[in-house]
């Protein structure tokens, strides 16, 4: 009977432990960009999400009429989580979470003409520009005149003077 009582005394145990849970919170100025780590997208900011593994994630922000953000994000192992300490915190009766907080900052993107007409024009300018600079011949480079190392009463080392 002791046994008995033992073994569900030990069941109800490790069923009532709690768990690690894992999550990280990325925010971004002006919110609503796209994030992606590691290529898998998280969704649009303000977002939170599990994630497994801490380390070092690559970190991929983008949202229209600003500059794409590629980083790395970094997600620090807390101390309970570290063995054999990390056993510990799962024997408790309760729920450990973990939040990571990421928050990146975007910059406007650079004007750029994307009238077809205008970009044209422009590349048609430029191409002319340089047709005229490849038909104008440059005039050859001046070369130095030779100069005359041995002149008239010089001696080399050494040599006695004549």
């Amino acid at each position: 009977m002791r046994r008995v009582l033992l073994g569900v005394s030990l069941l109800l145990a490790a069923a009532s432990t709690g768990c690690l849970e894992r999550r990280v919170f990325v925010t971004s100025d002006p919110p609503g960009a796209l994030v992606y780590a590691n290529d898998v997208e998280l969704g649009r900011t303000p977002l939170e999400a599990d994630f497994t593994y801490y380390g070092k994630y690559d970190v991929r922000v983008e949202l229209e009429g600003y500059e794409p953000l590629r980083t790395v994000g970094k997600a620090n192992v807390p101390i309970y989580e570290v063995p054999p300490i990390d056993l510990a915190a799962m024997a408790m009766p309760f729920d450990i979470e973990t939040t990571v907080r990421w928050h990146f900052k975007l910059e406007p993107a650079l004007e750029t003409t994307t009238d077809p007409l205008q970009l044209e024009a422009d590349l048609v300018s430029r191409a002319s520009d340089l047709r005229a600079q490849l038909a104008t011949p440059k005039p050859p480079a001046d070369k130095p005149e030779p100069v005359d190392e041995s002149p008239q009463g010089a001696t080399t080392p050494g040599q006695p003077r004549g």
